[in-house]
């Protein structure tokens, strides 16, 4: 079994959803010595997250950010912690809603997803940093 593993930086995105597939398979270029495996993608950070969705249609990624914060919304009475905003709380829920990682199948070097799917990055803040993710494939040849 091979395992590769790679931790690479996003530039700062703003707040939304955004599709994050080219990077991620451009930085990771060893699963094509994959037969059959795994690409685990994991975010470092505790207000955005992952998630795999529609890779087409545009309004899918915009129609998630409405849906999100009409779920967790910004200026809820009941939140303590808002030291770096009313972003702050609200970011940190819909993070561990959504998930820190997601895991993929590798196919004869390729990831096996859907035509339509593609990997999002989630970010939560309005006012971001770049993001860390830790990329792990691992597989038979």
């Amino acid at each position: 079994m091979k395992f590769f593993q790679k931790e690479i930086q996003l530039s700062p995105y703003p707040r939304g959803f955004h599709l994050i597939t080219k990077q991620v398979v451009t930085k990771i270029t060893e699963i094509k010595d994959i037969k059959i495996g795994q690409l685990q993608v994991f975010i470092k950070h505790t207000s955005a997250s992952l998630t795999i969705n529609e890779n087409a249609d545009a309004t899918v990624r915009e129609d998630f950010e409405s849906h999100i914060n009409t779920m967790v919304p910004e200026g809820a009475p009941y939140y303590k912690h808002t030291y770096e905003g009313p972003d702050d709380m609200p970011a940190h829920i819909k993070a561990s809603l959504l998930g820190a990682s997601i895991l993929i199948p590798i196919t004869n070097g390729a990831l096996n997803m859907g035509v339509w799917q593609g990997i999002y990055l989630c970010e939560h803040r309005d006012y971001a940093g770049a993001r860390r993710l830790i990329l792990t494939a691992y597989g038979m040849e």
